[in-house]
């Protein structure tokens, strides 16, 4: 069976990532700015104020994806570059940069794909109450709309939020590595959470008032995504528990899907969740519910890893010991099982098509003598992962497309410009782009439809 004959395979990228431009054509500071120029929250202080420099090179950039032969390109807006408050007043050179990289893509015949929250919030909303003001899902749904009614004549395909569960986790618990760096309990980290899943309902309609209607609107999600010890029925029933029932098996509180995609999906919260955390979740109205429920064409996953999960003797998930195929360059370990599992009973619980919004590994890549990247590494482990998720479109998941994680090496948030995740070698110094041996190979991958692997 494979891969559908309109499968879309592309590459992604994030606005803070790969932009720089940072403080030129009107753009205001987002928590990104304000967090990677605090002393010793960024490894080596990097910043994202130059990273790709892709705000003035994105001519080439498109022109690179075209050779690697993407049929999508999977991008964030920066909502300060378009909104610099947040709200209100906005700046057109912002605006028009959009407008010429959708432009630049169409020439090429790549689809894009626009992701309107990848963790940048403008700096101003921030220190108006961020994700806590009782505004905020009105001020997401007119950033929105001012994206949908500029760019949705020509961009068929759209994702509210990247990874909410990055943003409670890594930016708003004790710990946080990750912008705004707030030490929340949990009692304020689900606030937050609440924030966002109005923010996500508001900006789904919004979307839905201005787009065409066939136009696409999903989220990203990923989070605990794992796979059993064996097919049987215990060990699967209790994958299924580890991954959306808390707390994990892995004694995480603030990781279950099921906190972040039950109420998108079924607008409340599970009564495991509600039994578990007590008075510490905000109750949803039954109006709160229907809003952040807005029906959404697919769910986007990212995933690097997974667990191996099975039953223990009651019954109930417990981690067991697995041999990866190996470790990426940021210690992670690659277990191409979990997107198998994770496609699967992702569509399973909550019906609708998956895109993977995000798969790949950072790699020590270097440019060798002949001025090639051998990246051998990222080839092995694409083709390892696509393997699992043709496996799954074997047995009839309905998938939308998959979009390598990333285009381009970039700003990889707290560690820095230290992590090399593209199919593209970019030196910071002089700004030069390599493409690796892993986008000839994924080249080859996208002109067989997945059948070369």
């Amino acid at each position: 069976m494979g891969f559908s004959k309109d499968f879309l395979w592309g590459a992604a990228t994030a606005a803070y990532q790969i932009e720089g431009a940072a403080n030129e054509d009107g753009r205001g500071p987002s928590i990104w700015d304000t967090f990677s120029h605090t002393p010793g929250n960024i490894k080596n202080g990097d910043t994202g104020d130059v990273a790709c420099n892709h705000y003035h090179h994105y001519k080439e950039d498109v022109a690179l994806m075209a050779e690697i032969g993407l049929q999508a390109y999977r991008f964030s807006i920066s909502w300060s570059r378009v909104l610099p408050e947040g709200t209100g007043a906005t700046n057109e050179k912002g605006l028009d940069f959009y407008d010429r990289l959708v432009d630049e893509l169409l020439a090429k015949n790549i689809q894009p794909c626009a992701t309107l929250f990848h963790w940048d919030m403008p700096q101003a909303l921030y220190d108006r109450g961020s994700w806590r003001n009782p505004d905020i899902a009105e001020y997401f749904a007119e950033y929105a709309g001012l994206m949908a009614h500029r760019l949705g004549d020509r961009v068929p395909c759209w994702i509210t939020f990247n990874e909410m569960v990055v943003v409670i986790n890594c930016g708003h618990l004790p710990g946080s590595c990750h912008a705004p760096g707030e030490k929340l309990d949990r009692t304020g980290a689900l606030k937050v959470l609440k924030g966002m899943l109005l923010s996500h309902g508001r900006g789904v309609e919004a979307l839905r008032a201005a787009l065409p209607k066939t136009a696409q609107i999903g989220l990203a999600h990923c989070g605990v995504m794992n796979f059993p010890a064996s097919d049987s029925a215990e060990d699967v029933e209790a994958t299924r528990q580890s991954m959306f029932g808390v707390p994990d098996d892995n004694g995480s509180d603030l990781h279950s899907a099921g906190i972040y995609l039950d109420p998108v999906f079924f607008g409340k919260y599970t009564d495991d969740v509600l039994t578990y955390f007590g008075e510490d979740v905000p109750p949803l109205s039954p109006e709160e519910g229907t809003l952040i429920s807005q029906p959404i064409d697919f769910l986007g996953i990212n995933l690097y890893w997974g667990r191996c999960v099975g039953a223990g003797a009651d019954g109930k998930p417990e981690t067991r010991p697995h041999e990866p195929l190996g470790y990426t360059d940021f210690d992670w370990p690659i277990t191409p099982e979990a997107l198998y599992w994770s496609v699967t009973l992702m569509h399973e619980r909550y019906g609708v098509p998956i895109m993977i919004t995000e798969n790949g590994m950072s790699n020590d890549d270097r440019v060798d003598a002949d001025e090639k990247v051998h990246d051998k590494e990222r080839i092995e482990f694409l083709s390892s992962y696509l393997r699992e998720l043709r496996r799954a479109a074997d047995e009839g998941v309905p998938l939308l497309g998959y979009m390598q994680w990333s285009l381009m090496d970039n700003f990889e948030w707290a560690e820095g410009c230290s992590q090399r995740f593209g199919l593209i070698h970019i030196d910071y110094e002089t700004q030069k782009r390599t493409p690796k041996d892993s986008a000839l190979w994924y080249k080859g991958v996208i002109e067989s439809n997945g059948e070369n692997l």
